[in-house]
């Protein structure tokens, strides 16, 4: 197996304004999240987070204490939540086993143990995608299914912003420290998410796209609100979100995004909402 990792750095707004398209690209977008017996990550300094991706076909893949994290286990001050995006699979912590299907997600908490990735079938790898805070005490590890989410249906068809928000490692079904993820699934016919648009001061967030076919595109929507900028991205990627910038999307085709968050509180609706006449 093979560990590819790298650093990003935080942005000030006022710095960001003046990114060019590339930059912007190098320093939000996660473009290889999946790559065949590797594990993937982005230790980002927005609260931390790590962002990453593990695809195991041939083997099984540990995931590896890297460097910036000075500990002997991944795990050792970190929580992780995982969604497996592809194929059957199975994630080992320490001595315990759980076994993922398409959609089902994994909260790990803190501890002193090895964590794998293993596929049940090399032909239809499972693809695990994670992120992970700082953790400051250990929460039991814990399988959530959509079945156990809390689930918010928004928006319309005839606004293009039909949606489930499957809110699932969340501290109303599960307790955490800092990180709260779920996946959002946009109906046929529906192309926005998170519109009207807002920003939420006391948490980062990390956006991964998924269930978009090859030949579309989705344009996520990020920057101040009265300072917008866009990115062009493709299934099976990933952007960083600062805590200053709006976080929303539109594309050529109905998908999937998975959101986590981590940062100073656990308060899902604190948020501030910008009207979509405002934005620049």
């Amino acid at each position: 197996m093979k560990t590819n990792y790298e650093i990003r750095y935080a942005a000030h707004p006022e710095d960001a304004r003046h990114y060019d398209t590339a930059r912007l690209r190098r320093d939000f977008l996660i473009e290889r999240l999946f790559v065949a017996d590797e594990v993937q990550m982005v230790y980002s300094m927005y609260d931390r987070m790590v962002v990453g991706g593990a695809m195991p076909v041939g083997e099984e893949l540990l995931l590896e204490a890297i460097d910036p994290l000075k500990a002997p286990h991944f795990t050792s001050r970190r929580e992780v939540g995982i969604y497996n995006v592809g194929g059957r699979g199975r994630v080992r912590v320490g001595s315990e086993e759980f076994l993922l299907d398409f959609k089902e997600a994994l909260y790990i908490g803190r501890g002193d143990r090895d964590v794998v990735f293993i596929s049940d079938n090399a032909s239809q790898p499972a693809k695990f995608y994670f992120n992970s805070t700082t953790a400051h005490c250990a929460y039991p590890s814990r399988k959530v299914t959509k079945q156990e989410a809390v689930v918010a249906h928004m928006g319309s068809l005839e606004m293009s912003n039909e949606r489930n928000i499957n809110k699932m490692l969340v501290n109303q079904v599960l307790p955490t420290c800092q990180l709260q993820m779920g996946m959002t699934e946009l109906a046929p016919g529906s192309v926005w998410n998170t519109m009207p648009a807002h920003t939420h001061s006391r948490r980062m967030e990390a956006y991964f796209y998924f269930e978009l076919p090859a030949d579309q595109a989705v344009c996520h929507f990020m920057g101040e609100p009265q300072e917008t900028r866009h990115l062009w991205m493709r299934g099976d990627q990933a952007v960083l979100s600062p805590e200053w910038s709006i976080h929303s999307a539109a594309a050529t085709h109905n998908y999937t995004f998975i959101w986590g968050m981590g940062g100073e509180n656990l308060d899902y609706g604190d948020q501030d909402f910008y009207q979509i006449t405002d934005l620049k």
